[in-house]
């Protein structure tokens, strides 16, 4: 299906006009993207620009190009072959999926191009760190919090408001999209740089998902920088990658995550305090997550399974219609049916062989009461509710209820009006 291009604002509340061009549609997308998929089209068939080549050996070939001869080394570093190899293969098999059933547009090859030199030149970065200093691989950690939970089921505001609590450590957007720390480190202007760039193309990016480059994020950045597949398969339609990645094993993938994690609490000295960590797909992988992390907190989310559903759908239609102008919301709603029953069936298989300390929050509990589903959580997870973690909490939440997400709220009540 044709995406639509909108333009002008919308309506979001009673007297209020939203900033926002209207998003008339799910499959919807910004002036400004459209314009770059024209124009890269155009520069590539006029020959001014290359078009971007989605092999391995030439993505391989321009991320390793800043490392010179010490690339080779640089992958191995740190991992065993097996997740040399595992990388290897993941990175055949999605290129593979991308070139032959995404049907990318020209401003999604650019973008699947760059996003996975930048996922190949992090993952060679990194290891040329661990080569240098592998005492950062001993760092010890906390055990974690994590949040379990579908996407689109409440994790997001659960993990800001645990995040709050100064008791507990969390991963900023700068570092889980740039994950290598630098002296001087200027990830967050990067950060901020890149949610520039994207908000640009995608205007309703911040109302179905805000983001601020120093701020609370997810995990799922490193994740995709081993190649899981839950990131790519919310932006491309790969049906054989996604198959193929839920049956394969996800220890390297989990493995390289806690590499990366113990770096980025090395380097900002906060191994020490609990980190808490959520992306959609520790719910399908929890079983692996539990294994490495068998100390863990885990607090699981809750909404109806219909909620879930339309906001998903809204979310990746949006994500997929900037890079295909094929897309088809038959095909994103089979998806995520999909994705919401296999994640639910593997989560509780995971948690009924787990004995460790765990909580479920129901989402309109949480709207309904928030500091009685946080007092009860914490007194279910063994942790102590101070005063100043209370007082945190109490402004994440305030904060929050003035957000960018009433935007996409109000997206999908019209949406519902139209069917």
């Amino acid at each position: 299906m044709q995406p639509i291009c909108s333009d002008g604002p919308q309506r979001v509340a009673a007297g209020t006009v939203s900033k926002l061009p209207v998003r008339d549609h799910l499959l919807a997308r910004g002036k400004q993207a459209d314009r770059a998929a024209r124009f890269l089209g155009h520069a590539w068939d006029k020959g001014w620009l290359p078009p971007p080549v989605l092999e391995p050996d030439a993505l391989w070939a321009a991320a390793a190009k800043p490392l010179g001869d010490t690339a080779s080394a640089a992958e191995a570093a740190g991992r065993t072959q097996a997740d040399v190899a595992d990388f290897r293969l993941r990175l055949e098999r999605l290129l593979d999926a991308v070139r032959n059933e995404a049907a990318l547009n020209p401003l999604g090859q650019a973008m699947a191009y760059g996003q996975l030199v930048r996922v190949i030149g992090n993952r060679l970065k990194l290891g040329e760190l661990w080569a240098r200093k592998p005492e950062i691989l001993e760092t010890e950690l906390a055990p974690p919090l994590l949040i379990i939970g579908q996407m689109r089921s409440g994790t997001t505001r659960l993990h800001k408001l645990f995040a709050a609590d100064p008791a507990h450590s969390h991963t900023r957007y700068c570092d889980a999209w740039h994950p290598v720390p630098t002296r001087p480190d200027w990830r967050r202007i990067k950060g901020s740089l890149d949610l520039i760039l994207l908000e640009t193309l995608n205007p309703w990016l911040q109302a179905i998902h805000p983001m601020a480059s120093g701020s609370v994020e997810e995990e799922l950045a490193w994740l995709a920088g081993a190649l899981n597949h839950s990131l790519y398969e919310s932006q491309w339609h790969i049906p054989t990658y996604s198959a193929f990645s839920e049956a394969r094993d996800p220890l390297p993938v989990y493995r390289e995550l806690v590499r990366v994690l113990k770096t980025d609490a090395a380097h900002r000295a906060c191994a020490e305090r609990p980190r808490v960590m959520k992306a959609p797909q520790f719910g399908e992988d929890l079983a692996c997550l539990l294994h490495l992390f068998p100390d863990a907190r885990v607090v699981v989310a809750e909404r109806a399974h219909e909620d879930v559903l339309k906001s998903a759908v809204s979310l990746v239609a949006n994500q997929m219609a900037l890079q295909s102008d094929e897309c088809s919301l038959a095909n994103i709603t089979a998806l995520y049916e999909h994705k919401i029953a296999l994640r639910h069936e593997r989560r509780e298989a995971a948690l009924s062989h787990w004995t460790g300390p765990l909580t479920r929050i129901a989402f309109d509990a949480l709207s309904h009461d928030w500091q009685s589903e946080i007092t009860r959580a914490y007194a279910e997870l063994g942790l102590v509710l101070s005063n100043t973690a209370l007082s945190a909490i109490q402004a994440e939440m305030a904060a929050s209820q003035a957000g960018n997400h009433r935007e996409h709220a109000a997206q999908l009540a019209r949406f519902a009006t139209q069917n």
